[in-house]
């Protein structure tokens, strides 16, 4: 039996804004081949995550300079350009966060994200202001899939885990909150989440 939500946590990138690192740099490394290269093994996931677990930018550009020597123009370019990386908000979901919170939901959002482009996003997108509070992983230093960061959050908000639900993109930080006692659905689009809170209860 399904125990009743009373928090509900969302993710916020590819849940409620868009984030592509592909949209400068199709313009700024014109050659395809090139290009991924750069996206793939330079300045690729890995490297981004750990600045999302607190790195800093200097840091993170001066390791990935020493080992691409053949990048030294375009490395710098990434924190640069990455306001238009977040090209868009998500209009649906963020109508769901909207109405939940309108509807007296306790809602709140836990991201993988570097604290200085956080706050940028939030100034774009000001709807990232509403919850009850944010966890950012830049300003705690850990990241999900992790269990300290779920427990974290739950600490520091008052989230009884077992009547909480997750809303994240990645199956692998979907599992991660199930791991910490969660709920959690796996978000693809706003429709999708609309019919998974519906089978939950969840009004608003």
């Amino acid at each position: 039996m399904t125990v009743k939500i009373d928090h509900i946590v969302f993710d916020i990138g590819r849940v409620l804004i868009h984030y592509d690192p592909e949209i400068p740099f199709r313009r700024l490394i014109p050659d395809g081949d090139r290009r991924r290269h750069f996206l793939t093994h330079v300045c690729n996931h890995d490297w981004n995550i750990e600045q999302d677990r607190g790195r800093g930018w200097d840091e993170a550009e001066a390791l990935a300079l020493s080992a691409n020597p053949d990048f030294v123009n375009e490395i710098p370019l990434f924190r640069r350009h990455w306001r238009e990386m977040v090209s868009h908000a998500y209009d649906g979901t963020v109508a769901i966060l909207e109405s939940l919170i309108a509807g007296g939901r306790d809602v709140t959002m836990l991201t993988n994200f570097a604290s200085d482009t956080f706050r940028e996003a939030q100034v774009m997108y000001p709807f990232l202001t509403i919850s009850r509070g944010v966890t950012v992983s830049g300003d705690i230093r850990a990241i999900k899939p992790e269990r300290a960061i779920y427990d974290h959050h739950a600490d520091a908000f008052g989230l009884e885990p077992a009547r909480t639900l997750f809303i994240d993109d990645s199956v692998k930080n979907v599992e991660g909150a199930i791991a910490a006692g969660w709920q959690a659905v796996h978000f693809t689009d706003s429709e999708k989440l609309a019919r998974d809170l519906r089978s939950l209860g969840l009004t608003y």
